[in-house]
């Protein structure tokens, strides 16, 4: 039995903002048919200014399924999904889905290495891959089982202007695809999918509690575990951001996708959330400040998910060039540590607000948020969204879910219709997940005010011991970035040969700056407690990020380990 808990947050909601969502009873393909029968009319994708409609889009979708449906995917398949943002993603997604198949989205930037390691846990026997990838997939071990492989060529999603300036091909004016037949083998191209007809409406969809995804963690504290995401997992949490934004009116916004697909950030705020109030989305295969601010003159973003560093850079590029930015109205900033500076920034701009969440690849993955209103607190990541409880526990408690006083630090633990199945085919990590109740623990050390706000400290498995002492890198990156002459700087614990660690930061010099190691220790010294100053301040061209911008510690550490 599931024993409720007090919610003191709820106090600090914004107004019309419910304590609870209405449990959602639909698959993720519910949603987007409700969508396409909703906003028939209503452009549902803009790529590089060429639109989409929502009618359209639920076509592409129904053949691209009968297509996979001939190359023998069915129900509990695993697909990956290895393509840029793209209208091809956003269709692929929902027509493997739509077979009541598992989609497992994939960095197309990854190594040979980090593919084969995925490939061996999941073992999908179908790619959906961006045409540059196919050769080293061919190359992939073939007792890896993958079968067939459907290449996507993205740039045919744009319009023809925009293939001419960038000097690629022409497609024919008349296409040579054929539609696919039973059965059929080999490899496909994303043309051969969409020559078939639509799959019969009768099909079998899936069902609300079904597996929907497979989302690899990022590995910044491991080697990546596949996260069992369902359909009612992914729709709750699209619910859940749609009820805690007020002033949202369905049909009318506009959704700007920068941010990654393959990231549970990126794919949540813009294939699920996004789809789901019959948004424009306007896709972007990477981040890039002039394709975003020329296509803010024509169709401004009205709501924007992002991290710091873009928000900072539009804000800076927006002034300078005069673009209006003014009709973003909502933002919602996450996978980082909001600045106070980029808030003001781009707030400036703007005239809307921009708020910080947290969440977890775990969590679908947006557990916690900042209201947005005149509760706002800049520098928590806010409080649990509808729905979702919180508690912060010691974890050396006799009793693992009885809670610290609040403002005192501690292990934080969730649990809401957003939290994730398990790990995939890791049963032992899945029962370390969750305590008695259903209570997800999240690795994070945080604290909560008596009031509900959360104010993350940092990763437990990157807290740094040294003398009997734990260190949280946030804390000492904060400091270090105060000093004169640093752009940018990431703390690690590097191992002692006598045991324990000492703590090392590793920064990138704003340019024309010179390190002075004892002025950045003296610095750090006033704000400090002894044992958390840097032992050894390293200086480095650039500090290894995901496509997000999140500093990636493990590889920093790794590299100075190596460095000796």
């Amino acid at each position: 039995m599931t024993v409720p808990i007090d919610r003191p947050w709820l106090h600090s909601y914004a107004p019309d903002v419910p304590a609870d969502i209405e449990p959602v009873t639909g698959s993720l393909v519910d949603l987007i048919d409700d969508a396409v029968a909703a906003y028939r009319t209503r452009p549902a994708l803009e790529f590089f200014g060429r639109e989409t409609s929502y009618r359209d889009l639920g076509d592409r979708i129904a053949r691209a399924a009968e297509g996979l449906r001939r190359l023998g995917v069915g129900p509990g398949d695993r697909v990956a999904l290895i393509v840029p943002n793209s209208p091809q993603h956003v269709i692929a997604f929902y027509a493997v889905l739509r077979l009541g198949a598992v989609v497992v989205e994939h960095n197309p930037l990854y190594t040979d290495r980090e593919l084969r390691h995925l490939f061996e846990d999941h073992t999908a026997t179908i790619a959906i891959a961006w045409d540059k990838l196919v050769d080293r997939l061919r190359a992939l071990p073939a007792d890896l089982g993958l079968r067939t492989i459907v290449s996507v060529d993205v740039t045919r999603g744009m319009p023809l202007g925009t293939r001419l300036a960038l000097k690629l091909p022409v497609p024919a004016a008349k296409s040579s695809r054929a539609a696919l037949t039973d059965g059929a083998t080999g490899d496909a191209t994303w043309e051969d999918l969409l020559a078939n007809r639509p799959i019969r409406r009768k099909h079998p969809r899936p069902d609300v509690d079904d597996v929907a995804l497979l989302q690899y963690t990022s590995g910044t504290t491991g080697s990546p575990k596949g996260a069992i995401l369902t359909h009612r997992n992914l729709r709750s949490n699209a619910a859940q951001g749609r009820a805690w934004v007020p002033g949202l009116v369905d049909g009318e916004e506009t959704v700007y996708g920068v941010l990654p697909f393959f990231h549970a950030y990126g794919l949540t705020l813009c294939l699920t959330f996004a789809m789901s109030i019959g948004a424009r989305l306007v896709l972007f295969p990477k981040f890039d400040v002039d394709l975003v601010l020329k296509a803010a003159r024509k169709h401004p973003p009205t709501f924007l998910p992002a991290v710091p560093p873009i928000y900072q850079r539009l804000a800076d590029a927006a002034r300078e060039r005069g673009v209006d930015l003014s009709a973003a109205r909502f933002a919602i900033s996450g996978a980082m540590n909001l600045p106070t500076p980029v808030v003001s920034a781009w707030e400036g701009v703007t005239g809307g607000m921009l708020v910080e969440g947290f969440g977890l690849t775990e969590t679908s993955p947006v557990a916690l948020g900042n209201p947005i209103g005149p509760t706002r607190r800049v520098g928590t990541v806010g409080v649990p969204f509808p729905s979702t409880e919180a508690m912060v526990v010691d974890r050396d408690d006799p009793d693992p879910t009885r809670p610290v006083p609040p403002g005192a630090a501690g292990e934080l633990l969730l649990r809401g219709p957003q939290v994730f199945r398990g790990y995939w085919n890791r049963p032992d990590e899945t029962a370390e997940a969750f305590l008695e109740g259903g209570w997800f623990r999240t690795g994070d050390i945080v604290s909560m005010s008596a009031d509900g706000y959360v104010t993350i400290v940092d990763r437990i498995k990157e807290l740094i011991v040294t003398g009997g002492f734990n260190v949280a890198p946030s804390e000492v990156e904060e400091a270090v970035l105060g000093a004169d002459g640093i752009a940018e700087a990431a703390v690690v614990g590097v191992p002692r040969a006598e045991g324990g660690e000492d703590v090392v930061a590793a920064v990138v010099l704003a340019r024309g700056a010179a390190l002075d190691e004892d002025a950045v220790r003296d610095w750090c010294r006033g704000r400090l407690a002894a044992y958390k100053v840097p032992r050894r301040v390293v200086v480095v061209d650039e500090l290894p990020k995901s496509l997000i911008g999140k500093v990636l510690r493990r590889q920093v550490r790794d590299a100075l380990i190596a460095a000796g």
